[in-house]
């Protein structure tokens, strides 16, 4: 056995015996835990932004694309957003215990199915650094231990923001093993991770394609899937000008570097030359390639699409851009390319919104907003581990109530069976 492989071993042991303590833990030591991590964060801000400046140089260095860095970068506003989220996340109502449903059986029985914590959670991420304070938030509040493996560009982040969680953990009196950071960039940690069934309930993948299909070919463990964001907005013929120009321009270009950014626009026939060609114009003069299909490549500014352009994350200024007949033509379009993450429909007709709603089995679909609210923030939720897209358990924003699971407690007076 492998130096790299005992050291897993030993933290699947010591985070599955945090996670027997956890699930008992009283709710108020795991929001005073939340609490002071935000509090120690802050107060930590300038370690954490040097931490982060050395991640960037070398990130850099290694050429990084634009959309990476971007992932990659903290600075005091997303560290306050950080800070907040910690603290969104402890105001929350606790999951564990809570009653999801009671009934009485004519047996004199009385069942409830209540919440209970999954146990240990692996996360695997790559170069967002407030995955570590996201994951490691969820977690706790769930009474689950987690096992965090953060990718090398954000090493040095990741170690900082975590060093804070520990202290919220020690001023609660919870145990440190509850938040655990792997402390090497050797990947064969992430093999045994996957490995791991006798220490690790569940693993959450949090990346690229390709760490997302490495973990879904290679784990034993189940794997919570949040695939690639190629998001689709599709401007229908009802759709109302100012609102299509205002949402499209958004969905593309407030962050490109995130899974809810849009990657495909798709235009109803009838509004090509109006409505379409004026959203195509605000995106190039916005600086967005646009790599558009038949039917758009007389608009100036734009590039002929290949058919590779289609079904792909950018998670650039870059943008495919399709003409379709109707509504059907978009869920045709949707359900061959999609990753089944985000997508919305700019419409005013009612039944072309429910024809949308009901014709698309993504984990999210969205009318008249932008496509960058596939957020657990966003949702309310405080923060977020990821955006399942798979369909079994977890769909969609995966917070704290989605990191549990479920239990019968059935009580009776002497009750036998027939």
């Amino acid at each position: 056995m492998s130096d790299i492989s005992a050291e897993m071993l030993e933290m699947g042991a010591r985070a599955r015996a945090a996670a027997s303590i956890l699930a008992m833990a009283a709710p108020e030591a795991k929001t005073r835990a939340l609490e002071e991590a935000a509090a120690a964060l802050w107060s930590a801000r300038a370690d954490i932004l040097a931490a982060n400046a050395r991640d960037l140089e070398a990130a850099r260095e290694k050429g990084l694309s634009g959309a990476m860095l971007d992932r990659l970068t903290l600075d005091e506003s997303r560290l306050e957003g950080i800070a907040e989220a910690l603290r969104d996340v402890a105001a929350q109502p606790d999951p564990v215990g809570a009653v999801i449903a009671e009934w009485d059986r004519p047996t004199g029985l009385h069942i409830q199915r209540v919440r209970t914590p999954l146990g240990v959670v692996g996360v695997i991420y790559e170069s967002r650094p407030n995955v570590t304070a996201d994951a490691g938030a969820l977690c706790l509040k769930a009474g689950n231990a987690v096992i965090l493996r953060g990718g090398s560009e954000s090493f040095h982040s990741s170690r900082a923001i975590h060093a804070a969680l520990i202290e919220g953990l020690r001023a609660a009196g919870l145990s440190e093993d509850a938040i655990q950071l792997v402390q090497t960039t050797d990947r064969a940690a992430v093999s045994d991770m996957l490995r791991m069934v006798e220490h690790i309930d569940v693993i959450v993948p949090r990346g690229g394609k390709g760490l997302v299909g490495l973990v879904q070919r290679e784990a034993r463990v189940p794997v919570f899937a949040h695939l690639e964001g190629i998001c689709h907005v599709f401007v229908d013929a009802s759709a109302d000008p100012e609102k299509a120009r205002r949402v499209v321009l958004n969905a593309k270009t407030r962050r490109t570097g995130i899974c809810g950014a849009a990657e495909c626009l798709l235009i109803h026939r009838d509004i090509v030359d109006g409505l379409g060609a004026q959203i195509i114009a605000d995106l190039v003069a916005a600086g967005v390639e646009m790599r558009v299909g038949e039917g758009l490549q007389h608009l100036p500014g734009v590039t002929p699409a290949t058919p590779d352009d289609f079904g792909h994350e950018y998670l650039d200024m870059i943008m495919a851009a399709a003409v379709v007949e109707n509504i059907a033509g978009a869920v045709e379009h949707i359900r061959a390319y999609g990753s089944q993450h985000t997508e919305a429909v700019i419409a005013e007709d009612a039944e072309v919104v429910r024809r949308f709603f009901a014709g698309l089995d993504s984990a999210i679909l969205m009318h008249n907003a932008s496509t960058q609210f596939a957020d657990g923030g966003e949702f309310g939720l405080g923060a977020e581990i990821g955006i399942a897209t798979g369909k079994m358990h977890a769909r969609g924003p995966v917070g704290a109530e989605q990191l549990t699971s479920f239990k019968y407690l059935v009580t009776g007076d002497g009750t036998v069976r027939a």
